[in-house]
């Protein structure tokens, strides 16, 4: 008798996704909340794009040190981030980011060791965050990204969902005097598949896609009216070669 062939299973990062420990729930609501919602104004849209289960490579913009903690509290997931290794060693401050889904990256360490660092947290079913230009921007723009997102996502298998952190450069950006109370707004795009290959030409694609959308996102502006969750953005233009 022929042997009925099994399904191949769903890949690690779609069967389990890590719940949110009761710190990081504390620190969200308790510290990030007033903060994010009173003291910037912050609001947020498109959170029905948010994938609730399963991994995802969130990409977005970076103009501030505000911008992880912000990302985790308005997606309503954890969000793990890179953080330099020496923070893990700080008392308090150490099992606190722990806690919150940051993972320690080694100072000096490779492109090649944070990439399968990331791999590891996205196969566990994290959503996990990457900044597309690597570092603050004084302008809160995506100006000259990086593949390393879309690198991930072939890795993985898993989409990119784009976040525009809106503001947030001005609140307490690179070279600032303090913070500023401007409003901080969340835009939340819509996923992108990952890239076709690990080649290089589809990890571009997939990346200028993403850039675009953010930047697209961010030329909107601040949202407006008096909803905190308005209704869904217009679908992302699909990657182009």
């Amino acid at each position: 008798m022929r042997r009925r062939r099994r399904p191949p299973a769903d890949p690690p990062a779609l069967l389990s996704t890590p719940k949110p420990s009761l710190t990081y729930r504390l620190i969200s609501y308790l510290l990030v909340f007033p903060v994010f919602r009173l003291l910037f104004r912050g609001r947020t849209t498109g959170n029905d794009h948010v994938p609730l289960e399963g991994a995802v490579v969130v990409v977005a913009n970076h103009g501030s040190h505000l911008d992880p903690p912000l990302l985790g509290h308005a997606l309503g997931r954890p969000v793990a981030f890179m953080a330099k290794a020496e923070l893990f060693r700080v008392p308090l401050l150490g099992p606190i980011i722990r806690a919150c889904g940051a993972y320690p990256v080694e100072r000096g360490a490779g492109d090649r060791e944070a990439i399968r660092t990331a791999t590891d947290r996205l196969l566990q079913g994290w959503a996990t965050g990457v900044f597309l230009d690597g570092t603050r921007q004084p302008d809160g723009r995506v100006n000259q990204p990086q593949p390393g997102a879309a690198l991930l996502a072939a890795r993985a298998g898993v989409p990119l969902l784009p976040v525009a952190i809106i503001n947030s450069h001005r609140a307490l950006g690179p070279g600032g005097h303090g913070p500023r109370l401007v409003p901080v707004h969340i835009r939340i795009g819509t996923p992108i598949p990952p890239p076709a290959s690990r080649r290089r030409p589809d990890l571009d694609a997939t990346t200028r896609a993403a850039q675009e959308q953010i930047n697209r996102m961010l030329d909107l502006g601040p949202i407006s009216g008096s909803l905190l969750f308005p209704a869904r953005e217009p679908p992302a233009l699909p990657p182009t070669a």
